[in-house]
């Protein structure tokens, strides 16, 4: 059959219309994305990742919801680094399987509430950046830190703020940790550390006490252009450098800090008042302040004005404290109870017993009401001076006022009322105790024993107390031990300090030196030397050493038991050791010597012990005075006695008596008599020594008289 043209023209449409519409349907299906392939397993270190999250083919694919992003990502955060290719070694292998439980909850969707609840508690960019920090340290702790991490970390693709590295900063992760993700963040793009970064890593430092690398990254902080120190946190910066006792490099760091247009406020100057004082350099901290009042940018305040008073008290400048307390009220300040206790506490001190009660009313006028500290500096500086019935009247007085007595308080008062002989009054304040809601503690307990042994009338109770304390259940402490048998050895009861010396032992106290001191006195009175000498070695053997005290002891005793080669010897022997010796052992190798009548190598020991720096005390010159008046005559006695009235160390009753003996023996009863009269006028009595001196020398007088006459 034979077509027209009309009609091959139609059928090459319809051929072509077809093979068009079949090239549109090619061109669809290659533009289709395909279907991913089921991955059997997929290598490398987040391979549990992989095989939790593949979807299996022809499966229908998860409709879109809010949290489907997070298994998205986490496809393909897989695929990523399977293509960055990330160390695959067996140890993190092992590591990462370990893990991988941890490694899979980290990308899975969390429980979370319902959109509509989110959008109306918390901004939607919020939540984003909470799991994504969440995300940020589970990979810093699994990890630690290496290349690994930061491969890991920048899969994640999160934005690098300063929000985000201070919040890291308060993770408990290693501060290596920290450290190596501060110098990382520090490079990413688009980002550079502020001052709020740095001290987030200071303070993390400081907690581990990597005072060294703090150091460092304050420096940098310092250096670093874009980083403006605020006062507050120039404050901060002192403080933490003081707790390191970096004491030059935080005067350095602050005049350096200051010198970029910080002007430091009074909190930065208070901080390095503070600092100053701890390290115990009062002067400087005077300095501080002048400088602090010249530049007028900023003015003390009451920390100021306290820090300042209490470096003055520190310093027994009484004249300047006060100046600062006039200073601090004119400015319109009131002045604190501490304050107020430094300055009482300082006026006691300086035996101005006067002075801090009238300080103590000023207070009450001022309407500063004492605390519990006040009245215990009240109370001791009371009790020091003598004036018991002044510190029980304020003890009761605080308890009226509302001011509930602590243990401390009642410590002090039982041990003045003790000293004082008055124990039923200290009785009577330990039964109160109970009362006032105050636990005994063992400072109380050893109060009240050494009471009763100074008492001497009522050292057989302290067995019984001993006994009620360790009942109450307070454990005695080496002091304790220490005063029992000290008082034991007192009253001629050495065996039982001796048990009680075998019972430290056992109970693990180290040995002590105070104790072993008693014993060893308490033998050389006894004349019991062999055993003395014993426990000096066992000392030394358990110590290593002993004190000077002990030393002091020992060759007192020896010198005492014309042992003098061993005295010297023992002398000798503390020198080597590094012990040097005080005023106690140059006191006894002197009295040794002139009991022997060596009385020019006494003096010799007297002058190197003022070369050495120890300082002769009444007991060391009336040492050389016996010496003198037994053998050297009562002119050199007298000579020196003169000497001593010149010096800081003025002579006393025993000194008069000493001499007033030599001059009565010598027969110059003119001289003795001058020497009497004086000593009334200083109010001086004569001891019985001196008056058989006088009767024996007026006897032989007499006698001698008599046979002329005859």
């Amino acid at each position: 059959m034979t077509h027209s043209p009309r009609h091959r023209s139609g059928g090459g449409r319809q051929r072509r219309r077809r093979g068009s519409r079949l090239g549109r349907q090619r061109s669809r299906r290659l533009l289709r994305p395909k279907p991913l392939p089921i991955r059997t397993r997929v290598p490398g270190p987040f391979s549990g990742l992989g095989r939790s999250m593949a979807v299996p083919q022809g499966a229908a694919q998860p409709p879109a919801t809010a949290g489907s992003w997070r298994p998205e990502m986490a496809r393909r955060g897989v695929q990523l680094l399977v293509a960055r290719g990330i160390s695959s070694s067996p140890c993190l292998s092992r590591r990462i399987k370990q893990t991988e439980s941890e490694i899979v909850r980290m990308f899975h969707p969390p429980v979370r509430q319902s959109e509509e609840a989110i959008a109306t508690t918390v901004p939607r960019y919020t939540h984003s950046v909470r799991v994504l920090d969440e995300r940020f340290i589970r990979i810093l702790k699994i990890f630690k830190w290496g290349p690994d991490a930061e491969k890991a970390l920048e899969v994640l693709m999160l934005r690098v703020d300063h929000w985000l590295v201070r919040e890291i900063m308060k993770t408990d992760i290693g501060v290596n940790v920290k450290m190596q993700f501060f110098r990382w963040a520090a490079k990413r793009r688009n980002y550079e550390h502020d001052t709020s970064t740095y001290m987030a890593l200071i303070h993390c430092l400081e907690v581990v006490e990597q005072y060294g690398e703090m150091w460092k990254m304050i420096q940098e902080m310092v250096r670093n252009p874009i980083c403006v120190v605020t006062p507050t946190e120039l404050s901060e910066v002192v403080r933490m450098l003081g707790n390191a006792k970096m004491v030059s490099k935080a005067i350095a760091i602050f005049y350096q800090i200051k010198t970029r247009k910080c002007q430091p406020t009074a909190q930065a100057y208070n901080s390095m008042i503070i600092m100053l004082m701890h390290e115990g350099q009062y002067e400087k901290v005077h300095e501080l302040y002048n400088e602090m009042s010249t530049e007028g940018h900023c003015f003390p305040d009451t920390m100021t004005y306290s820090a300042l008073i209490s470096a003055f008290c520190k310093l027994g400048r009484r004249d300047s404290a006060i100046q600062l307390l006039n200073e601090m009220k004119d400015n319109g300040m009131q002045p604190t109870t501490k304050i107020y206790t430094m300055l009482v506490a300082l006026f006691f001190k300086l035996n101005d017993v006067h002075g801090a009660l009238s300080l103590f009313e000023e207070m009450r006028h001022q309407y500063c009401r004492p605390d519990v500290f006040t009245y215990t500096e009240l109370i001791r500086g009371l009790g020091k001076a003598g004036r018991i019935d002044e510190a029980y009247h304020f003890f009761y007085e605080m308890q009226r006022e509302g001011c509930r007595p602590d243990t401390i308080v009642m410590n002090n008062m039982i041990n003045f009322l003790g000293k004082a002989g008055r124990l039923d009054d200290a009785m009577k304040l330990f039964q109160e105790m109970g009362t006032l809601r105050c636990i005994p503690s063992v400072v109380t307990y050893n109060t009240i024993i050494k009471a009763l042994f100074e008492s001497k009338s009522r050292a057989s109770e302290v067995p019984s107390w001993f006994e009620r304390m360790k009942e109450s259940g307070i454990s005695p402490s080496s002091f304790t031990y220490s005063i029992l048998i000290d008082g034991f050895c007192k009253t001629n009861r050495m065996e039982k300090a001796m048990m009680l010396l075998e019972e430290m032992d056992e109970k693990g106290f180290p040995p002590c030196p105070a104790a072993y001191c008693s014993l060893i006195d308490a033998l050389g009175k006894a004349k019991r030397y062999d055993l003395a000498c014993e426990l000096f070695q066992e000392l030394k053997e358990n110590c290593g050493s002993s004190s000077s005290r002990v030393y002091a002891v020992m060759i007192k005793h020896l010198g005492k038991a014309g042992r003098l080669d061993d005295a010297i010897n023992m002398f000798d022997e503390m020198n080597k050791l590094g012990c040097a010796p005080d005023v106690y052992a140059y006191n006894a190798l002197m009295s040794g010597l002139a009991r022997t009548g060596m009385l020019d190598e006494a003096l010799s020991t007297m002058r190197r012990m003022q070369e050495h720096g120890c300082i002769p005390d009444i007991n060391s010159y009336n040492i050389i005075l016996n010496g003198l008046a037994k053998t050297g005559g009562p002119h050199r006695a007298m000579e020196m006695l003169s000497n001593m009235k010149q010096s800081t160390v003025r002579p006393d009753v025993v000194s008069y008596n000493t001499v007033l003996g030599a001059l009565s023996h010598a027969g110059m009863f003119e001289e003795a008599a001058k020497l009497m009269k004086e000593m009334n006028i200083l109010g001086f009595e004569y001891d019985l020594i001196t008056y058989s001196s006088i009767l024996e020398a007026i006897g032989k007088v007499d006698h001698e008289y008599t046979g002329q006459g005859c």
